[in-house]
């Protein structure tokens, strides 16, 4: 979507697993006043849902014909990313072990980043948006000029797991994001590299509110 085109401002926070873009997307969204919406807690509640009903993650069609059929309603409250399916919040059971190992799967399968990303342009029709991702600069939002990647060391990053109580093979994983044929994780055209490794949260935050001229 051209930036032209674009009717609110949207700033892209793309980098992989813990590698601190949504704490420092949240937090810029704050600074600015602007709403965050968390995409990767999207592809997560696909994976609760598909989890719930017993579906394996890898069988790309049963999750496609799960998602035909589920209500689901992604909204904002208190300037945040809001989502229900099938009437439940599942905000409080995406961070469990089950999910982490198989998000990566869901979020491979096209037809079910065609009707995500579908979602979240829906946002920037009514608010200036943050948004945190793997793909928003490169795929959801290419148009707009506010792109930021953020980054870390491998080994900074199992920390940082660690310490949510998180513990996925973070290799395999960016391997699985960084090799899919749909919208792999990459650095979008135009974004601002930040290595997150040595720096607080707040420094990362001041160094995009810097680096994007914000």
């Amino acid at each position: 979507m051209d930036a032209s085109l674009l009717p609110h401002k949207v700033i892209a926070i793309d980098g992989p697993a813990a590698s601190g873009k949504s704490t420092v997307a949240r937090l810029l969204a704050r600074r600015l006043g602007f709403v965050y919406v968390n995409t990767g807690a999207m592809y997560r509640a696909v994976t609760w849902l598909a989890l719930r009903h017993g579906i394996n993650p890898t069988d790309a069609s049963a999750v496609v014909a799960l998602l035909d059929t589920t209500p689901m309603e992604f909204g904002v409250a208190d300037n945040e990313s809001t989502i229900r399916m099938e009437g439940v919040d599942p905000t409080p059971f995406l961070n469990a072990p089950d999910i982490a190992a198989s998000v990566s799967a869901i979020a491979a399968i096209p037809k079910v980043r065609e009707v995500l990303v579908a979602w979240q342009r829906e946002y920037v029709r009514d608010q200036d948006l943050v948004m945190e991702g793997r793909d928003i600069g490169s795929v959801v939002f290419p148009g707009t000029p506010h792109k930021a990647y953020i980054d870390a060391s491998e080994e900074v990053r199992a920390q940082r797991r660690a310490a949510q109580g998180i513990h996925d093979d973070l290799a395999a994983r960016d391997k699985t994001d960084s090799s899919r044929s749909a919208a792999p994780l990459k650095i979008a055209d135009g974004a601002e590299v930040i290595d997150s490794t040595c720096l607080t949260i707040e420094g990362v935050v001041e160094e995009v509110v810097q680096r994007l001229r914000l």
